[in-house]
């Protein structure tokens, strides 16, 4: 733990406690002098509030040297500098998760991108551990993309860089203009020591406008080749012309083109491959580019790539090159690239269309050359992420290779399973709008896309339209690819989750028995892919209230994954794991069943994110767990928790969201706050229809949670009529002897008891017991809470007898089963009704 001074100012010649990704320091940076007082003397003139400044204007002013130099001359005012590459307002909650450790905080792995991002910000604000503090926003966009990520109030700074002017109406900006001439002159003279007089210096920063980056590109020339400051003037009075005609750069400054050009010259000259290099790097992204992806180049020697990729020592002498050129930033800490966009776009627009689209197959080939064989693979997950940023700039869609279509869908596979599901959609939605306008519609990447299209589909809830899609593309796939092949599979499997989606709970339990076993015949007993199925088994044996038989299956697919050397992903694991948690409970069994989901729980956390949905899914069900066991403090933080995730993170009408909103409520309502948990559950309760239909047995149960809370709040008629809806749904749906119903039957006949029907109350109870102890056992909570409630019925009806004998044997099932201590043993004791919920699990 840093100690309790961290936060003191500074003195000079120390360096801050956390430095984090700041480019080294530019030796030759001239000038601006006036520019940094007045941005010192603009973010330390302020008494709360943190009053960004914005740094804009076009490209190749210096926008980002500018903000290098402040970090390092004033560095020694701060405890904490960071820096945030937004060129990507989607990635930016990263970059700021990643200080996360360094202010004693969780890790972004542990507590998840969004909530570790605002737990910094947060920390920050507060100036705990550090009360001096830096951040700076380089390449940022429109206002409203980046202004939610930083500090509203603290005593940091915050400077920011961007081309667009829209930062003028919104924080303090300093516009940053071309270099005056005698800074063009001082800086060619540190840039080319000797080798050009202040003359000379001078002509050529007229030509040059006095753009700093065409400067850099001179100086850099200059430097290199040791030409002639007449010569070099000469070809650049004699080339913009006729190069501005050829690509008809209007946007960029004359000067910047035609320095530009003169240094690609030379190095042309010099190293050709280097050449060659450098417009590959034009078709990537703006992004830092890995220099992997071109060490694992894996194409032959049709690639005019070859001869540079091909050979290590011409590759390194050209990545050395082009930064000896100031063509590229090296950064050898990330071992990445990185190409000024304005130097991007003119390398694209000097080449005609053909060459074009030549460098884009290449560099589309190289990126599904870079990309791990399985998406699945956590541990490869940040070898994708690098690849990410550079598929639209790219046009992966484009291309019509089978290998680059295979780094696609992918992509898109990386993307699902790592939880971020808006943009893995987008992806997939582009790519297939692409591919069915100029291919075969039974190409298999087709199918394989759709496959995925569906699953995301269902991930995001949007049931109908996935079991739509996935149906007419399992037809699809059976025909074209055969019953028996992977894809095919795939869709089988997934089909039953459809089937399940719609309430088919039984339709989809016989889907998932063929699946396994055509699974097992193709595939063998212990592959992964087999296990999956016998997973999906147990969630259809669990809906259909068989708990012991889905306990069983979910333990053996659970016990044989994580023994699985290969074939077995960690979300596998995880969603078998909270499937035994979730149906041990179900069992009745939940002390256990907490100890199962803190463990699978903590793997999650660890294995794959916070915010992974599958570790969402598993902290609700332990969320329950925590609050059937009793420990309802626990259970209410955790259960905000991940309600207030899955609202962020996937909006308030999906599945997840609106199962933690019920989660929520049932613990709101146990710890008798009940208006906030008759708000959140009539909105719940709004919301479900939409995803589920109105016919749904989700749709049903938590009409059943919402009438609790109606009699709990005392409007019993209310509470009746709505659980008699409730339960006349259910029967339609599942019959009477099935949880769900059994568990709105209870709850019903404490509204008629209410109501003072007492015989019609012990009718129903008598007959809810009975069906329990052959649905559940005769000592399961639930069924053991039927039987308290009968007592007090019984009472009711004046038949004490009977009531006496049931109570003693309901006290002593109680005490095997929870024990004494726990609050349904206690309100059973006293001769209390007990209320009883639902929760709706994963599909």
């Amino acid at each position: 733990m840093e100690s309790e001074n961290v936060g003191r100012r500074r003195t000079a010649g120390r360096v801050p406690q956390v430095w984090g990704k700041i480019p080294p320091r530019n030796k030759n940076f001239t000038g601006r002098q006036g520019m940094l007082d007045n941005l010192h003397k603009g973010l330390t003139n302020r008494v709360t509030a943190v009053i960004p400044q914005a740094l804009h204007g076009m490209g190749g002013v210096g926008k980002t040297q500018v903000v290098i130099e402040y970090a390092h001359r004033f560095q020694a005012e701060y405890d904490l500098v960071w820096w945030i590459s937004a060129d990507q307002p989607d990635l930016v909650p990263s970059s700021l998760a990643g200080l996360a450790p360094r202010l004693g905080l969780e890790s972004a792995q542990a507590a998840g991108i969004e909530d570790s991002a605002a737990a910094v910000l947060d920390a920050l604000r507060r100036g705990d551990p550090y009360d001096r503090w830096l951040l700076i926003f380089d390449n940022a966009g429109d206002p409203e993309s980046i202004l939610r990520l930083v500090p509203a109030d603290g005593p940091g700074h915050v400077l920011i860089t961007s081309r667009n002017q829209e930062w003028e109406s919104v924080v303090d900006t300093v516009a940053v203009d071309v270099f005056t001439r005698s800074e063009s002159i001082e800086f060619l003279n540190r840039r080319a020591p000797r080798s050009i007089s202040e003359t000379d210096a001078r002509m050529l920063a007229e030509s040059l406008g006095d753009l700093p980056l065409a400067l850099e590109q001179a100086g850099a020339l200059q430097s290199v080749t040791g030409m002639a400051p007449d010569e070099y003037l000469d070809l650049l009075s004699k080339q913009p012309t006729e190069l501005l005609n050829q690509i008809r750069a209007s946007e960029y400054p004359a000067s910047m083109t035609a320095a530009w050009q003169l240094s690609v010259s030379k190095l042309e000259q010099q190293l050709p491959e280097a050449m060659q290099l450098l417009r590959a790097c034009a078709f990537f992204g703006p992004e830092p580019i890995p220099l992997d992806v071109f060490r694992r180049n894996t194409f032959t020697g049709e690639s005019a790539l070859s001869p540079v990729l091909g050979n290590a020592i011409r590759r390194s002498q050209a990545i050395r090159m082009l930064g000896r050129f100031a063509l590229v930033r090296i950064d050898s800490d990330s071992r990445t690239i990185q190409v000024h966009r304005l130097i991007q776009a003119l390398l694209r627009e000097s080449l005609p269309a053909d060459e074009q689209r030549e460098f884009r197959v290449e560099v589309q080939r190289l990126l599904a050359g870079a990309a791990p064989a399985n998406p699945d693979n956590e541990t490869d997950w940040p070898r994708y992420a690098e690849l990410v940023p550079h598929v639209r700039p790219a046009r992966i869609a484009e291309s019509a290779d089978p290998r680059v279509r295979r780094f696609a869908t992918n992509i898109v596979r990386y993307l699902s399973t790592y939880g971020d599901l808006a943009n893995a959609r987008a992806f997939v939605e582009e790519f297939l709008e692409t591919w069915q306008a100029d291919s075969d519609p039974d190409a298999r990447e087709i199918i394989v896309a759709k496959r995925r299209l569906g699953t995301i589909l269902r991930e995001l809830g949007e049931y109908r339209q996935a079991h739509d899609l996935v149906r007419d593309t399992l037809e699809q796939a059976r025909r074209v690819l055969g019953p028996e092949d992977e894809t095919t599979l795939g869709l089988i499997n997934g089909f039953g989750a459809d089937l399940r989606a719609r309430g088919e709970f039984a339709e989809a339990l016989r889907h998932d028995e063929t699946s396994r076993d055509l699974h097992r015949s193709v595939y063998g007993e212990r592959d992964g892919r087999t296990l999956a199925t016998v997973n999906n088994l147990a969630l259809d044996y669990a809906l259909l209230s068989d708990y012991q038989t889905a306990r069983d299956l979910h333990e053996a697919a659970f016990n044989a994954q994580s023994e699985a050397s290969t074939g077995v992903s960690k979300s596998n694991v995880l969603s078998s794991w909270n499937g035994l948690a979730r149906v041990v409970r179900l069992c009745g069994d939940y002390v256990e069943a907490r100890f199962l989901g803190e463990d699978a729980y903590d793997f999650g956390r660890q294995e794959l994110s916070a915010e992974n949905l599958w570790t969402l899914r598993t902290g609700k069900d332990l969320s329950i767990a925590m609050r059937r066991a009793g420990a309802y403090d626990d259970a209410l933080d955790l259960a905000q928790d991940i309600f207030t995730k899955c609202n962020r993170q996937l909006g308030a009408d999906r599945p997840d969201t609106l199962a933690a909103a019920m989660c929520l409520s049932n613990i709101l309502r146990t710890i008798g706050r009940i208006d906030d948990a008759l708000t959140l559950a009539e909105d719940t309760v709004d919301r479900y229809p939409k995803v589920y239909g109105e016919d749904h047995p989700y749709n049903m149960g938590c009409l059943g949670n919402l009438a609790l809370l109606y009699r709990v709040r005392g409007r019993a008629e209310e509470a009746r009529a709505l659980n008699e809806r409730a339960l006349a749904g259910l029967h339609a749906q599942l019959g009477k002897d099935h949880h769900y119903p059994l568990t709105v039957a209870i709850n019903l006949a404490s509204d008629r008891h209410a109501l003072g029907e007492f015989d019609s109350a012990r009718e129903l109870g008598a007959d809810s017991l009975a069906r329990l102890k052959t649905v559940l056992g005769e000592e399961h909570p639930v069924t053991l809470g039927c039987a308290a409630n009968l007592v007090v019925d019984l009472r009711a009806a004046g038949a004490d007898e009977e009531a006496e004998a049931l109570a003693a044997a309901t006290i002593l099932g109680y005490n095997r089963t929870l024990g004494p201590e726990h609050p349904d043993t206690q309100v059973a004791a006293i001769g209390n009704r007990l209320d009883f919920d639902f929760d709706a699990p994963p599909i």
